[in-house]
């Protein structure tokens, strides 16, 4: 037995994009479904980084998707780069007068779904998309399956495919689930939480002889740190005496707090861009749309910027019959999507060490450290990308 709804957006993915558009959607009037195969369990207890720019800060806060990020959020007003030995901290609102706060993803994704719920948003957990039909058509439709495994058709006026890096909506919209453009980089992060206090009050990206390390915290108990290792690391191949010689060795000069360590992971560095971001009446953001290593902290705030310029095009296109924007969408968020690929890739190569490096490479990758640290114009670049570009008003 199939049920058919009706609605003017269909939204496949209930994560940070897909929910966020729905909420500036209904500020506008404009009724959404949005459907993930998660279960709101697994989407909100599923731990994620989060550092979030000025821009995405203001946009939660200004539109009330999230007022917690302001009182349970720790604003960070630099960050330190460590090489040679010593630390230089790069000063955000003293070069560009922003800050980023630190706010872990799943807590955004928690307020999203409250205030969703809340204002009485149809969306629907346990709920796979499994194809499209019409998306050239003025009627897209969503294919899907409920949780108690009954078919679903969402019939639409337009389809947003905000469903991850695995996006149903991207096949149809590139041709292929896999067309775009993409690079694997040689090395990834070996990622622990621990119980401790933290180590320092900003986050510590540090390159040194033997790897990368980045000390972050999550909260006055529980910090989160990673250390530059193979992709086919075994997580669970080092004792934790092994771990934290090689955090420390990693960043001289701090002594970290150490605590019981109660999760450990690998997170392989990867980059992708879709080779087409709309076709006919659908579209792709966030995740689906694009990834970046996280060196460059742009993943949920690269889908903010995506949403923010969605929504002001179906607004033009839902509520005044104005094709101007959205036929401009994919140029438009794709000038912000490389600027933030090439800051993470900068981010990434200006800190690794990368396979094979030879003295030379060594040399030349501290002299470029020294040439953002000892100017005012490189300090400027790095606060400029890192607390994120404006976003439309």
């Amino acid at each position: 037995m199939t049920t058919t709804v009706r609605t003017r957006v269909a939204i496949v993915g209930a994560g940070p994009a897909g929910l966020l558009l729905s909420h500036l959607l209904a500020d506008a009037g404009i009724d959404s479904v949005v459907i993930d195969q998660r279960s709101r369990a697994e989407i909100e207890s599923t731990i994620r980084a989060g550092i979030l720019e000025q821009g995405t800060v203001d946009v939660l806060t200004r539109t009330g998707a999230s007022t917690r990020v302001l009182t349970d959020g720790s604003r960070h007003d630099g960050i330190e780069l460590r090489f040679d030995g010593h630390g230089h901290r790069i000063d955000f609102p003293g070069l560009v007068g922003r800050s980023v706060w630190l706010y872990p993803q799943h807590e955004a994704l928690k307020d999203l779904i409250a205030a969703r719920i809340a204002a009485g948003q149809d969306l629907r957990f346990g709920t796979t998309a499994v194809g499209m039909e019409g998306i050239d058509g003025d009627r897209p439709t969503v294919i899907a399956t409920t949780a108690e495994e009954e078919d679903l058709r969402i019939e639409a006026e337009f389809v947003v495919g905000a469903d991850g890096s695995r996006s149903v909506v991207r096949g149809a919209v590139s041709g292929a689930s896999a067309g775009g453009y993409f690079r694997e980089y040689p090395f990834a992060w070996f990622g622990i939480l621990c119980e401790a206090p933290p180590s320092a009050h900003e986050l510590i990206y540090s390159n040194a002889p033997d790897g990368f390390a980045l000390i972050s915290q999550r909260s006055a108990t529980v910090q989160r740190m990673y250390f530059q290792c193979e992709p086919d690391a075994d997580p669970n191949a080092l004792s934790e005496a092994q771990i934290w010689d090689t955090l420390q060795a990693r960043v001289p000069g701090t002594a970290l707090t150490e605590g019981p360590i109660f999760q450990r992971d690998v997170l392989r560095f990867r980059s992708f861009v879709a080779r087409e971001l709309r076709r006919g009446r659908a579209v792709l953001v966030g995740d689906a749309a694009h990834t970046v290593p996280p060196t460059g902290a742009k993943g949920m705030n690269l889908a903010v910027a995506d949403v923010v310029l969605l929504d002001r095009a179906l607004r033009a296109l839902l509520l005044d019959g104005d094709e101007r924007l959205i036929d401009g969408f994919a140029e438009s968020a794709s000038h912000r999507i490389w600027k933030a690929q090439h800051f993470s890739w900068w981010m990434t190569s200006m800190l690794h060490v990368a396979p094979g490096a030879t003295d030379f490479d060594r040399r030349r990758q501290l002299g470029e450290l020294r040439s953002v640290v000892e100017s005012d114009a490189g300090r400027t670049f790095l606060a400029e990308a890192y607390t994120g570009w404006p976003l439309p008003e």
